[in-house]
């Protein structure tokens, strides 16, 4: 199984990328969302990567972070959603998205990925609902795709870009981990913290605590 690749981007095509590893090129399909967070031909790009197996078919897909990579191997095991419909959705919505959509139960947001209709968008949100928390949780952690070790396997690499870390990821996962100790269910815990930082993207952890304790407090 191939998880991760480090080489030279020899071309671009509308939905994939070729990958020059030491002589070896890797035909890696990728989301519009991932295409455009890579560098151009020329230089050197690092994916994660994710292998399809069928019987008369290997493919690989690629990924700019681990929670990007995750979601997709998570989207895939719905029902109904094959590798393109995946892409479609992240590329859409990306994997804060993603999150954000499904701790809301928003089937909408997914709903408006390419080829997606709304069946199988309320059939994602159900699926993956408990999955959101942890997803949520992984923000904050996610490794940079392009490492110093990885960079390598290129005799002359190219200035390397390195991805931007999500808004607030780190204050999400510590607000979730604190609503958990509070008794709080990883699913009200992830809707409410997630439609929080929906509205104050830039919020620190006491900040998104307080916004998401509001937000689940009873209704009179």
């Amino acid at each position: 199984m191939i998880g991760k690749i480090t080489g030279r981007i020899d071309y671009r095509a509308a939905d994939h990328v070729l990958i020059d590893v030491r002589g070896v090129g890797y035909l890696v399909f990728c989301s519009e969302r991932t295409l455009a967070a890579l560098p151009p031909v020329g230089e050197v790009a690092a994916v994660y990567t994710d292998m399809l197996v069928q019987e008369t078919n290997l493919q690989l897909f690629g990924f700019t972070t681990l929670a990007e990579k995750e979601w997709h191997r998570l989207l895939i095991s719905v029902q109904g959603i094959g590798a393109k419909a995946s892409l479609a959705i992240l590329g859409a919505l990306g994997p804060d998205g993603v999150s954000r959509a499904i701790a809301l139960g928003d089937w909408n947001a997914v709903k408006a990925a390419k080829g997606v209709g709304p069946k199988i968008a309320q059939r994602v949100v159900m699926d993956l609902k408990d999955k959101a928390p942890a997803m949520m949780a992984m923000g904050g952690t996610v490794a940079e795709a392009l490492g110093d070790a990885e960079a390598e396997v290129i005799e002359t690499p190219a200035p390397r870009r390195k991805p931007a870390p999500a808004p607030n990821a780190s204050a999400q996962s510590e607000a979730l981990s604190a609503l958990g100790n509070l008794g709080y269910s990883p699913g009200d815990a992830a809707g409410a913290v997630a439609q929080a930082a929906g509205e104050a993207p830039d919020a620190d952890t006491p900040a998104l605590i307080r916004a998401a304790l509001k937000l689940l407090a009873p209704r009179e």
